[in-house]
């Protein structure tokens, strides 16, 4: 990632489109705009961002629909879904399509630009001197056949074939190889990835089952992950460390 991030904005509202776009150029960031899934796949098909900021309804197209499609594509820029809705349905099918995070119209652009850095820091942003001796001497993660390589986010498989996980389901999963075997409640799971407490709490529940699937499709036990109600969740499988 350069040094000046590179957001993508897609929205139907020419309105909030062009004041997104202002702020977040006077936050330091570069901004390219569209309005439509067709905009969207052409401005995609000439530069790759650093973040997509996609809005759920436009004209041509649902922006959910879009992400998930890209995420079956090996997209793994990470994606903020907008929208007006603001049933839980819509916000859970958006972290099962892939999403990174979520937020509702009306929204203060203050709270995007937090959110949008606070994912950036996760997923591209290079690590400080302290974590990244942290790192280093944390290694590399193996656990029931499959490898975790936090210096590259990636998680392979005993073949050796990666598994591909959104940004926000290798976060929780690196907290759980991190303390293996320990009950973690959703709230400390929520502040150990940099959620906010004010988010919805099936979020971690919906991101557990998504790790689950996708482990459980390359060869995990059905129990690696146990629920405890009331609890939280814990990894049971034997972790080492490379």
């Amino acid at each position: 990632m350069s040094d000046t991030p590179h957001i993508l904005i897609v929205d139907d509202d020419t309105e909030i489109l062009d004041l997104l776009s202002k702020y977040l150029r006077s936050q330091g960031f570069e901004v390219t705009e569209a309005s439509s899934v067709g905009d969207f796949r052409r401005k995609l098909a000439l530069k790759t961002p650093d973040m997509v900021v996609l809005d759920i309804m436009l004209p041509d197209g649902s922006g959910l629909e879009t992400c998930r499609d890209l995420r079956l594509s090996g997209f793994k820029t990470p994606i903020i879904l907008l929208t007006a809705v603001t049933e839980e349905v819509d916000r859970i099918l958006g972290l099962e399509f892939g999403a990174d995070d979520y937020i509702g119209k009306p929204f203060n652009p203050r709270e995007l630009v937090a959110r949008i850095r606070a994912v950036l820091r996760r997923v591209g942003e290079a690590p400080t001197a302290a974590a990244a001796r942290e790192q280093e001497k944390a290694g590399v993660y193996r656990f029931d056949g499959f490898t975790c390589d936090p210096s590259v986010r990636g998680v392979y498989d005993k073949n050796g074939t990666e598994v591909q996980l959104t940004g926000a389901e290798f976060d929780l999963l690196h907290v759980f190889l991190d303390r293996p075997q320990r009950l973690i409640s959703r709230e400390t799971l929520l502040e150990l990835t940099n959620k906010s407490l004010n988010t919805f709490d099936t979020t971690i529940n919906v991101l557990i089952s998504r790790i689950r699937k996708k482990l459980s499709a390359a060869g995990a036990p059905d129990e690696m992950f146990r629920t405890v109600r009331n609890g939280g969740y814990q990894l049971t499988t034997r972790v080492e460390r490379a």
